[in-house]
Protein backbone atom coordinates (compact mmCIF):
# COMPACT_ATOMS: atom_id res chain seq x y z
CA UNK A 1 0.00 0.00 0.00
CA UNK A 2 1.29 3.47 -0.99
CA UNK A 3 1.18 6.11 1.80
CA UNK A 4 1.33 9.42 1.29
CA UNK A 5 4.46 11.89 2.90
CA UNK A 6 3.22 13.24 6.26
CA UNK A 7 2.42 16.94 5.67
CA UNK A 8 4.68 18.89 7.10
CA UNK A 9 4.61 22.53 8.65
CA UNK A 10 7.30 25.33 10.16
CA UNK A 11 6.39 27.34 13.52
CA UNK A 12 8.13 28.88 16.21
CA UNK A 13 9.00 27.21 19.23
CA UNK A 14 7.50 29.28 21.93
CA UNK A 15 9.43 27.24 24.78
CA UNK A 16 9.64 24.22 26.14
CA UNK A 17 7.94 23.19 30.00
CA UNK A 18 8.45 20.02 31.91
CA UNK A 19 5.62 17.17 32.19
CA UNK A 20 6.40 14.88 34.97
CA UNK A 21 5.33 11.11 34.45
CA UNK A 22 3.45 8.33 36.79
CA UNK A 23 7.28 6.65 37.18
CA UNK A 24 8.62 9.98 37.96
CA UNK A 25 10.16 10.75 34.35
CA UNK A 26 11.00 14.08 33.36
CA UNK A 27 9.63 14.79 29.66
CA UNK A 28 10.45 18.33 27.73
CA UNK A 29 7.33 19.47 26.13
CA UNK A 30 7.44 22.25 22.96
CA UNK A 31 4.95 24.75 23.10
CA UNK A 32 4.42 25.94 19.73
CA UNK A 33 2.85 29.06 18.09
CA UNK A 34 -0.32 26.93 16.42
CA UNK A 35 0.10 25.55 13.00
CA UNK A 36 -2.68 23.87 11.22
CA UNK A 37 -1.30 20.53 9.91
CA UNK A 38 -3.42 18.44 8.02
CA UNK A 39 -6.27 19.90 9.36
CA UNK A 40 -5.68 19.76 12.91
CA UNK A 41 -4.59 22.71 15.00
CA UNK A 42 -0.91 21.67 16.98
CA UNK A 43 0.59 23.65 19.64
CA UNK A 44 2.27 21.21 21.55
CA UNK A 45 4.42 18.26 20.57
CA UNK A 46 6.79 15.99 22.96
CA UNK A 47 10.52 16.51 22.58
CA UNK A 48 11.18 12.77 24.33
CA UNK A 49 14.35 13.88 26.63
CA UNK A 50 17.61 15.55 26.38
CA UNK A 51 19.62 13.43 24.00
CA UNK A 52 16.95 14.10 21.52
CA UNK A 53 16.99 18.04 22.33
CA UNK A 54 21.19 17.63 22.00
CA UNK A 55 20.81 16.04 18.61
CA UNK A 56 18.30 17.91 17.27
CA UNK A 57 19.69 21.23 18.74
CA UNK A 58 16.59 22.32 19.45
CA UNK A 59 16.68 25.56 21.69
CA UNK A 60 13.72 27.86 22.77
CA UNK A 61 12.65 30.58 20.50
CA UNK A 62 14.03 28.25 17.25
CA UNK A 63 11.71 27.83 14.27
CA UNK A 64 10.68 24.27 13.49
CA UNK A 65 9.86 21.96 10.85
CA UNK A 66 6.97 19.98 12.34
CA UNK A 67 4.70 17.01 10.96
CA UNK A 68 2.09 14.50 12.73
CA UNK A 69 3.80 11.10 13.04
CA UNK A 70 1.23 8.39 11.18
CA UNK A 71 -1.26 11.23 10.92
CA UNK A 72 -1.76 11.53 14.66
CA UNK A 73 1.38 12.44 17.30
CA UNK A 74 3.14 16.05 16.62
CA UNK A 75 6.68 15.71 16.53
CA UNK A 76 9.74 17.55 16.22
CA UNK A 77 11.50 17.02 12.91
CA UNK A 78 14.12 19.67 12.96
CA UNK A 79 15.45 23.16 13.36
CA UNK A 80 14.72 25.86 10.46
CA UNK A 81 15.52 28.95 11.00
CA UNK A 82 15.48 31.85 9.06
CA UNK A 83 18.73 33.35 7.61
CA UNK A 84 19.63 36.29 10.94
CA UNK A 85 17.61 34.47 13.32
CA UNK A 86 19.37 35.06 16.75
CA UNK A 87 19.33 31.76 18.46
CA UNK A 88 18.94 31.16 22.73
CA UNK A 89 21.40 29.27 25.00
CA UNK A 90 21.27 25.76 24.81
CA UNK A 91 18.47 24.35 27.09
CA UNK A 92 18.50 21.69 29.35
CA UNK A 93 16.42 19.57 31.84
CA UNK A 94 16.46 20.74 35.47
CA UNK A 95 17.87 19.07 37.82
CA UNK A 96 14.99 18.91 40.75
CA UNK A 97 11.51 18.68 39.85
CA UNK A 98 9.56 21.44 38.84
CA UNK A 99 6.41 20.12 40.62
CA UNK A 100 8.05 18.82 44.17
CA UNK A 101 10.90 20.17 43.84
CA UNK A 102 12.88 17.01 44.76
CA UNK A 103 16.23 15.90 43.13
CA UNK A 104 15.91 14.90 39.47
CA UNK A 105 18.55 12.36 38.56
CA UNK A 106 19.95 9.92 35.40
CA UNK A 107 21.21 6.79 35.91
CA UNK A 108 24.01 6.07 33.88
CA UNK A 109 22.30 3.15 31.27
CA UNK A 110 19.22 5.36 30.89
CA UNK A 111 18.04 8.75 28.75
CA UNK A 112 15.25 9.31 31.65
CA UNK A 113 15.54 11.86 34.45
CA UNK A 114 13.69 11.12 37.14
CA UNK A 115 12.51 12.77 39.64
CA UNK A 116 13.42 11.05 43.22
CA UNK A 117 10.29 12.26 45.04
CA UNK A 118 7.88 9.39 44.74
CA UNK A 119 4.84 9.80 46.37
CA UNK A 120 5.43 13.38 47.68
CA UNK A 121 5.71 14.12 44.14
CA UNK A 122 1.83 14.64 43.32
CA UNK A 123 2.19 14.88 39.95
CA UNK A 124 3.14 11.10 40.21
CA UNK A 125 0.85 10.53 42.86
CA UNK A 126 -2.20 11.45 41.49
CA UNK A 127 -1.00 9.95 38.12
CA UNK A 128 -0.25 6.87 40.42
CA UNK A 129 -3.73 6.89 41.63
CA UNK A 130 -5.28 6.67 38.43
CA UNK A 131 -2.89 3.74 36.98
CA UNK A 132 -4.27 1.75 40.47
CA UNK A 133 -7.89 2.46 39.41
CA UNK A 134 -7.23 1.94 35.58
CA UNK A 135 -8.93 -1.09 33.23
CA UNK A 136 -6.29 -3.91 33.78
CA UNK A 137 -5.65 -2.90 37.24
CA UNK A 138 -8.81 -2.32 40.08
CA UNK A 139 -10.77 -1.56 37.33
CA UNK A 140 -13.65 0.09 39.48
CA UNK A 141 -16.50 1.61 37.90
CA UNK A 142 -17.42 4.88 38.16
CA UNK A 143 -13.88 5.84 39.39
CA UNK A 144 -12.36 7.17 36.63
CA UNK A 145 -9.29 9.50 36.16
CA UNK A 146 -11.58 12.58 36.23
CA UNK A 147 -12.90 11.49 39.58
CA UNK A 148 -9.77 10.27 40.86
CA UNK A 149 -8.11 14.15 39.89
CA UNK A 150 -11.34 15.71 41.95
CA UNK A 151 -10.53 13.30 44.76
CA UNK A 152 -6.89 14.11 44.98
CA UNK A 153 -7.52 17.71 44.70
CA UNK A 154 -9.76 17.72 47.49
CA UNK A 155 -7.08 15.91 49.81
CA UNK A 156 -9.69 12.65 50.06
CA UNK A 157 -7.95 10.24 48.39
CA UNK A 158 -4.36 10.63 48.58
CA UNK A 159 -3.05 6.76 48.74
CA UNK A 160 -4.66 3.44 47.37
CA UNK A 161 -5.29 2.65 50.65
CA UNK A 162 -7.32 5.61 50.82
CA UNK A 163 -9.84 4.30 48.77
CA UNK A 164 -11.02 1.81 50.50
CA UNK A 165 -11.76 3.54 53.69
CA UNK A 166 -14.00 6.12 51.50
CA UNK A 167 -17.46 5.24 52.54
CA UNK A 168 -16.08 4.77 56.00
CA UNK A 169 -14.82 8.21 55.83
CA UNK A 170 -18.04 9.59 54.13
CA UNK A 171 -19.66 12.46 55.82
CA UNK A 172 -17.26 12.39 58.43
CA UNK A 173 -14.00 13.68 56.96
CA UNK A 174 -15.44 15.44 54.39
CA UNK A 175 -19.06 16.35 52.97
CA UNK A 176 -21.29 13.44 52.16
CA UNK A 177 -20.44 12.23 48.73
CA UNK A 178 -24.38 12.57 48.16
CA UNK A 179 -24.21 16.38 48.21
CA UNK A 180 -22.19 16.92 45.63
CA UNK A 181 -22.31 18.89 42.63
CA UNK A 182 -23.03 16.26 39.96
CA UNK A 183 -23.68 13.35 42.48
CA UNK A 184 -26.45 11.77 44.57
CA UNK A 185 -27.32 9.21 47.02
CA UNK A 186 -27.28 6.64 44.06
CA UNK A 187 -24.21 7.44 42.29
CA UNK A 188 -22.53 7.54 45.93
CA UNK A 189 -23.91 4.31 46.69
CA UNK A 190 -22.82 2.68 43.63
CA UNK A 191 -19.38 3.93 43.76
CA UNK A 192 -18.88 2.73 47.39
CA UNK A 193 -20.46 -0.64 45.93
CA UNK A 194 -18.16 -0.90 43.20
CA UNK A 195 -14.94 -0.48 45.37
CA UNK A 196 -16.53 -3.42 47.67
CA UNK A 197 -16.32 -5.43 44.81
CA UNK A 198 -12.96 -5.34 44.13
CA UNK A 199 -11.64 -5.64 47.78
CA UNK A 200 -10.64 -8.97 46.10
CA UNK A 201 -8.34 -8.88 42.97
CA UNK A 202 -6.11 -11.31 41.27
CA UNK A 203 -3.15 -10.85 42.05
CA UNK A 204 -1.84 -10.47 38.33
CA UNK A 205 -3.94 -7.13 38.23
CA UNK A 206 -2.80 -5.93 41.71
CA UNK A 207 0.91 -6.00 41.25
CA UNK A 208 0.18 -4.42 37.88
CA UNK A 209 -2.08 -1.79 39.84
CA UNK A 210 1.52 -0.70 41.91
CA UNK A 211 2.65 1.07 38.75
CA UNK A 212 6.31 -0.73 38.92
CA UNK A 213 7.96 0.43 36.29
CA UNK A 214 8.88 -2.33 33.44
CA UNK A 215 5.98 -4.03 34.85
CA UNK A 216 3.08 -4.36 32.31
CA UNK A 217 0.07 -6.79 32.06
CA UNK A 218 1.91 -9.23 30.11
CA UNK A 219 4.93 -9.05 32.81
CA UNK A 220 2.44 -9.38 35.99
CA UNK A 221 0.72 -12.27 34.78
CA UNK A 222 3.85 -14.15 34.52
CA UNK A 223 5.00 -12.90 37.86
CA UNK A 224 1.47 -13.64 39.18
CA UNK A 225 1.56 -17.25 37.29
CA UNK A 226 5.12 -17.83 38.98
CA UNK A 227 4.81 -17.16 42.55
CA UNK A 228 0.93 -17.78 43.02
CA UNK A 229 0.17 -15.79 46.26
CA UNK A 230 1.23 -12.39 47.22
CA UNK A 231 3.26 -13.14 49.87
CA UNK A 232 5.53 -14.93 48.27
CA UNK A 233 5.41 -12.95 45.53
CA UNK A 234 6.71 -9.95 48.35
CA UNK A 235 8.97 -12.21 50.65
CA UNK A 236 10.74 -13.30 47.07
CA UNK A 237 11.86 -9.96 45.65
CA UNK A 238 12.74 -8.85 48.93
CA UNK A 239 15.29 -11.00 49.39
CA UNK A 240 16.11 -11.46 45.67
CA UNK A 241 16.94 -7.26 46.18
CA UNK A 242 19.62 -8.00 49.02
CA UNK A 243 22.41 -8.86 45.93
CA UNK A 244 23.28 -10.75 42.62
CA UNK A 245 24.06 -13.91 45.00
CA UNK A 246 20.51 -14.11 46.49
CA UNK A 247 18.94 -17.54 45.14
CA UNK A 248 15.72 -15.52 44.83
CA UNK A 249 17.47 -13.34 42.26
CA UNK A 250 18.54 -16.21 39.94
CA UNK A 251 14.73 -18.01 40.38
CA UNK A 252 13.41 -14.57 39.57
CA UNK A 253 15.59 -14.61 36.25
CA UNK A 254 14.91 -18.11 35.43
CA UNK A 255 10.76 -16.67 34.45
CA UNK A 256 10.69 -17.20 31.15
CA UNK A 257 10.16 -13.66 29.56
CA UNK A 258 11.76 -11.68 32.20
CA UNK A 259 15.61 -10.24 31.53
CA UNK A 260 17.83 -8.36 34.10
Amino acid sequence: AAKFPPEQGVTRLREITVQVGRTGVLTPVANLEPINIGGVLVQRATLHNQDEIDRKDIRPGDYVVIQRAGDVIPQVLKVQNPEGHTRQNPWHLPDHCPICHSHAIRTDDQVAVKCTGGLICKAQASLRLRHFVSKGAFDIEGLGGKHIELFFKENIIATPKDIFTLQARDGIDFKPLSQWEGWGEKSAQKLFKAIDKVRHVRLDRFIYALGIPQVGEVTAKLLARHYGTFDRFFESLKRAAKGIEAPERQDLLNIHGLGE
